[in-house]
């Protein structure tokens, strides 16, 4: 996994978590171009990506992601669980969507899930 959250103390938060599921960490960003350059070279199968990290374009910003990371999943780290913004996430390329508002037994299972769809996509 790689997490891409301009706040240090939420990065470490899901780090934590992430060590807590067994999951590797190939490398964290605190900004977006940090994250746009590493990406690509962290040999990662998912990437966890902070909606307020994104420019201000956003569908452009994934898009341009995508483009350089075509096969890993791309979780989006929402504010809030609001409709629009979870449609908004899929519309312009996330895979996955976490709200930041969620307990953190539901953002452990909804990486879990994540994880296996990785497990799903490479066999």
């Amino acid at each position: 996994m790689y997490i891409a959250d301009a706040r240090l103390v939420e990065r470490s938060a899901l780090r934590l978590m992430l060590l807590d599921l067994n999951m590797e960490i190939a490398g964290e960003a605190g900004d977006w171009s940090t994250a746009l350059a590493e990406t690509p070279t962290s040999r990662t199968d998912m990437l966890m990506v902070d909606w307020e990290l994104l420019p201000t374009a956003p569908s452009t910003a994934l898009a341009e992601l995508r483009k350089a990371c075509l096969n890993e999943l791309i979780i989006l780290l929402l504010i809030s669980p609001l409709e629009v913004r979870q449609q908004a996430a899929h519309s312009i390329g996330a895979d996955v969507f976490i709200s930041k508002a969620d307990l953190p037994e539901r953002v452990a299972e909804l990486l879990r899930t994540a994880a296996t769809k990785v497990t799903v996509i490479k066999h």
